[in-house]
């Protein structure tokens, strides 16, 4: 009779630093300049997307701008936001921020320094900041975060 074979226990550290980051950008130029800007020095592929609309409390529509990346599912995926719609913004909370760059499928520790340097080199662009997902309490972050 055969004994029975051990059973081993194999971990997996499957995407444990693969996670989203959110970047809060200052830039005066429209839309369509920080997404050709992003795309030269990322070296990504921004295109204009669906548009986030909302109904404000005078049910006047507000849409903020997105464009996104089309990449490989295993490659990083890049949205940018508008945070403004003309003086209405998605996230009232910041209102300093004019657009919002959210990466998924990133591998946070190697990453996030080199996309930060980056983005502040980039002329167009005033201020890049790092913003925390769990800081993001507003109502409407859930059109950024998805």
């Amino acid at each position: 009779m055969k004994s029975p074979s051990k059973i081993k226990k194999v971990t997996l550290n499957i995407g444990e630093n693969t996670e989203a980051i959110l970047f809060g950008i200052v830039a005066a130029e429209p839309d369509y300049k920080i997404s050709i800007a992003l795309n030269r020095k990322l070296g990504i592929s921004l295109k204009s997307n669906l548009p986030v609309i909302l109904n404000d409390e005078n049910n006047e529509e507000l849409i903020f701008s997105r464009f996104s990346s089309s990449s490989d599912p295993s490659e990083p995926v890049y949205d940018l936001t508008s945070n403004r719609s003309g003086k209405h913004y998605l996230i009232r909370k910041m209102k300093n921020i004019d657009y919002f760059l959210h990466i998924h499928n990133i591998d946070i520790e190697s990453d996030t320094g080199r996309i930060m340097s980056l983005l502040r080199n980039i002329e167009c662009i005033t201020a890049v900041f790092k913003i925390g997902t769990e800081i993001l309490k507003d109502r409407n972050s859930g059109f950024l975060i998805h």
